[in-house]
């Protein structure tokens, strides 16, 4: 795991993650890490597998559709791509 030091931290800013911590019952250093975890990784993200899901129920898709789609791929391996 990482680790990360903030210098200069202002007091009131400290004492403020003090109070949050201590109203979620949590240490500071668990406290920061909640925030930092939630401002790089939103709730309300687009997750990609979500999104196809979604997308592939608003189509009226079924797990026949995708079958029958994998079937009739082509299976061949692709030429590699010359470079003359």
């Amino acid at each position: 795991m990482a680790m990360l030091t903030v210098r200069n931290l202002p007091d009131e800013v400290h004492r403020g993650l003090r109070a949050l911590a201590a109203q979620h019952g949590r240490s500071t250093e668990a406290e920061v890490r909640a925030i930092l975890a939630a401002a790089v990784k939103p709730e309300s993200r687009l997750r990609l597998g979500d999104a196809l899901v979604k997308l592939g129920h608003g189509l009226g898709l079924s797990n026949a559709d995708v079958d029958q789609i994998e079937r009739q791929r082509e299976k061949t391996p692709a030429e590699p791509l010359g470079l003359e």
